[in-house]
């Protein structure tokens, strides 16, 4: 039987019921651990990418970005991670750390389409590196992500870094947003903690409404919702944006709504419901990294 941070939340399973695929996630929880198996260590001895879930002193959500060496995500024990990473200078992710210690983790594989999610605790260590006490570990489907390559000897030479912070979109980042095919996500439960995931379809899936507001599909899935759940009952969400090509990043935190009105849902073809997201902040940092990724191919989950 999984362990009890291993089962669904109230908002996990008020959306499983909504969505009427209550079964079906129930026989997932069997690929929920709090344990990295074998398989899950080969993964991350291979990797360069992960995506961090963490929340601010009030309250707001923030998805980051993380990059490092082949395997800056280690196994040190059965239940214990070290991630091996810097992040810029302005990031909020160790300032987050130290009020919240909540952490989720998606480190992920674009040119394989493989994923793992891991979810803990954190503690920063006095070198910057971070701990993390892992309490769900589990790999999710290949749906909906774009392949994309890191580029061989992609590690140029680092460029200035700029961090620009405002309130509301300017027209070149709703630009960059209406031509994305790839975004991050960042979510939280009170008692279940922090969660990180991905969300993929052809550029315009993410429609910008305004300057302050969005609204995007949640296609098909793994329907276990553990993104949707946390937003049931914790509105407060984190977006992450990459420009792959040159390593910038534009991060969003706001307010979350799910809508399930049918008429509006129809106008996304293959949602089955929309998230509707109104900023708070937004963070555009100019070569956050200095690794670039090459796109290959399109998802062919993706709906037409």
């Amino acid at each position: 039987m999984p362990n009890k941070l291993s089962t669904y939340h109230a908002g996990e399973l008020a959306v499983q019921a909504q969505a009427g695929v209550q079964a079906e996630a129930a026989r997932l929880t069997k690929i929920i651990g709090a344990n990295i198996s074998s398989t899950a260590r080969d993964f991350l001895d291979t990797q360069r990418l992960a995506i961090a879930s963490t929340i601010d002193r009030h309250g707001k959500v923030w998805a980051s970005l993380l990059v490092g060496k082949p395997g800056f995500v280690e196994v040190v024990a059965e239940q214990l991670v070290q991630i091996q990473t810097t992040t810029v200078s302005t990031d909020l992710l160790l300032e987050n750390l130290s009020i919240h210690d909540d952490i989720g983790i998606l480190i992920i594989d674009l040119a394989t389409r493989r994923r793992l999610r891991i979810n803990g605790k954190a503690m920063v260590q006095p070198n910057g590196y971070i701990d993390v006490r892992t309490q769900q570990v589990y790999f999710n489907c290949p749906k909906y992500i774009q392949v994309r390559d890191l580029v061989a000897n992609s590690d140029r030479q680092a460029a200035v870094t700029e961090v620009y912070s405002y309130t509301a979109l300017t027209p070149a980042q709703q630009q960059w947003i209406t031509q994305a095919d790839t975004f991050f996500i960042a979510s939280f439960h009170p008692q279940s903690g922090a969660d990180a995931s991905h969300r993929g379809g052809y550029p315009g899936f993410v429609q910008v409404l305004n300057a302050t507001e969005l609204v995007f599909p949640d296609y098909t899935g793994n329907n276990m919702f553990n993104t949707l759940g946390n937003i049931a009952q914790y509105s407060q969400i984190g977006l992450l944006f990459v420009d792959f090509v040159y390593g910038h990043t534009l991060q969003l935190t706001g307010t979350a709504n799910i809508i399930w009105d049918t008429n509006r849902i129809a106008q996304f073809i293959g949602a089955e419901s929309l998230v509707e997201f109104q900023i708070d902040r937004v963070i555009e940092t100019i070569n956050a990294t200095n690794l670039s990724w090459e796109f290959a191919e399109y998802s062919p989950y993706n709906p037409k």
